[in-house]
């Protein structure tokens, strides 16, 4: 699960990053971008908690 939760905070990051390099080489819209980084803060902002800042036992 927690492997799981990782990977999809990753994503999320990704689909925060990319986007605007997309924007810049004009491979992607405006609005595409705007799409795209509300899914991806919406999915890090999901997923991240659930796998930050937990202890590990042993």
């Amino acid at each position: 699960m927690k492997t799981l939760t990782k990977l999809i905070s990753v994503i999320g990051l990704g689909l925060t990053i990319v986007p605007a390099f997309l924007v810049f080489f004009q491979k992607i819209t405006l609005q595409r971008h705007y799409n795209l980084m509300l899914i991806g803060t919406i999915l890090w902002f999901i997923s991240a908690p659930f796998w930050m800042n937990k202890k590990s036992h042993g």
